[in-house]
């Protein structure tokens, strides 16, 4: 409590003297310098058609560092993919940096940060996903997540190494590594033991999702039982007022240069702290307007790697509905969550802003509690289809997944695609040729009746604009082998969701 109260203090000082977080943004590296990355990072990209390294891999020049060092600058965190380097500055410092001629910019860090949080979990409640995404499919091809290296960014991960469903994982020694980029000065094992709130486990249950297992109940929570982990606490849950962007893409390029290739992540910045000046707006999730959403994009445009990010919480908030950065990344797989019975969007689910050219999310699948377990589900998705074929690249793993869902190519920016099918997935790997369900009909005037084959009672529907925006879902009886629709104000195009398949109307 002293030390609590100790901080606490320190932040009404930072704050008494006008001080914020900023990245500095430098100009130009060290050409002979050397990437800051493993040999193992190296042949990971060669082996997936990348360049070995690139100037991104480069470390900030030290002389810049001296000469920030040298005007009293306190440096935070380096970043060689951006080139920048976060400092907590004053107005007037940041004035005076813009004007250094190694400098070209000095952004504010948003402290628009927010988890993706959920309420406290009946694990019980993680498993009907399995059957959803066809998990035994993995688990008859002898599919773990065996060889598969896995990074979580997370908010803390206490009780880890107690956790029942976990223990498989610790007693085998598959944590190659932890690192706490909030307190860097206590040993990060630690932080199997520190819990200041709710949030302190939050990256614990998200491994659960991810590989867990309760073998006492034959209760499977994860797919990738057989996979190993890196782990890294970014967010410090007590300080929800301040932006850690920082301290989440210095952990992306800790894991990068240890060569993880696969990286799940449950956090995501929005809106709702101290100072509403600090939130970022709807129009900012674009997928290039916060640093760490560039960082996620290189990541997987330029590094290889695999980022499945959960949507966020925020569909029931009529004030925001839209997902959080980084998960607006044009290149990185962002997961949303489904009600079980429907296969629809679950209320709390944010959905794709409208303005993007591409879809988001991606996909999704069940989670009553949060995109936070449902990225987690799908991220132990890839790491079975990544044993698979390991020489699949991070575009061709979205591909498969992608085109594996349940709707797909009638994708929305409410579910994406729809929920990926591990059958389905498992023929595209292994080139097995498998019967393409879903077809489109075309439909005049204000109303058609389409017949289905279904034993369901009820079905869900998703009526367009166009072909990914959604102005409403719904919920539309089947009688006698059909169901009617009428058509909407703006409507063009309506998927209808048999779960096995999809019919998609196209209104003339």
């Amino acid at each position: 409590m002293r030390f609590l109260f100790a901080l606490s203090l320190c932040l009404v000082t930072l704050f008494a003297h006008g001080q914020s977080k900023y990245w500095i943004y430098l100009d130009g590296k060290n050409p002979d310098g050397r990437p800051a990355i493993s040999e193992k990072t190296r042949q990971n990209r060669l082996h997936l058609g990348l360049s070995p390294f690139d100037e991104t891999d480069l470390p900030v020049k030290e002389e810049y560092i001296r000469a920030l060092k040298g005007k009293s600058i306190r440096v935070l965190r380096h970043s060689r993919w951006l080139n920048a380097v976060s400092s907590v500055l004053t107005p007037a410092q940041a004035d005076a940096l813009r004007r250094l001629d190694f400098v070209t910019d000095v952004v504010p860090v948003d402290a628009g940060f927010y988890i993706a949080a959920m309420p406290s979990e009946d694990r019980a409640m993680a498993a009907p996903v399995m059957e959803q995404v066809q998990s035994g499919a993995f688990t008859k091809a002898g599919l773990s997540g065996n060889g598969v290296t896995i990074g979580v960014i997370d908010a803390g991960f206490y009780g880890a190494d107690s956790s029942a469903s976990l223990a498989h994982i610790f007693s085998n020694n598959r944590i190659l590594g932890i690192r706490d980029y909030v307190k860097p000065d206590i040993p990060a094992e630690l932080l199997y033991s520190m819990a200041e709130s709710y949030s302190d486990m939050h990256g614990t249950e998200v491994m659960a999702a991810i590989s867990g297992v309760d073998r006492s109940e034959q209760v499977k929570y994860g797919m990738a039982i057989n996979a190993s982990f890196y782990l890294a606490r970014t967010d410090y849950s007590l300080r929800e007022w301040r932006g850690e962007e920082d301290n989440w893409i210095a952990a992306m390029e800790w894991m990068d240069s240890l060569g993880v290739r696969l990286i799940n992540t449950s956090l995501g910045y929005a809106k709702g702290f101290t100072d509403p000046r600090d939130n970022y707006t709807p129009s900012q999730m674009d997928g290039k307007t916060s640093a760490i959403s560039r960082a996620a994009q290189m990541a997987a445009e330029q590094k290889g790697m695999l980022l499945v990010i959960s949507a966020g919480n925020e569909g029931d908030d009529k004030s925001w509905r839209l997902l959080s950065t980084p998960a607006d990344a044009k290149g990185v797989l962002t997961v949303g969550a489904t009600n079980q019975r429907f296969w629809n969007k679950i209320g709390y689910s944010s959905i794709g802003p409208e303005f993007l050219p591409y879809l988001k999310p991606n996909v999704s699948c069940f989670s009553l509690y949060g995109t936070s377990l449902s990225a987690p589900v799908i991220t132990g998705f890839a790491a079975c289809l990544m044993e698979a074929d390991p020489h699949l690249n991070s575009r061709e793993l979205i591909s498969v997944i992608e085109k594996s869902a349940h709707l797909y190519p009638y994708g929305n920016n409410f579910v994406g695609y729809g929920v990926p099918q591990a059958s389905r997935a498992l023929d595209m790997v292994r080139n097995v040729a498998s019967p393409d369900l879903n077809r489109s009909v075309t439909a005049s005037g204000r109303s058609v009746q389409i017949p289905v084959r279904t034993t369901e009672a009820l079905l869900a529907v998703y009526r367009k604009k166009n072909t990914k925006d959604v102005i409403s879902q719904q919920v539309v009886k089947v009688e006698n082998g059909m169901i009617s629709l009428r058509r909407q104000t703006g409507e063009k195009y309506t998927t209808i969701d048999l779960k096995d398949r999809a019919i998609e109307v196209v209104w003339q």
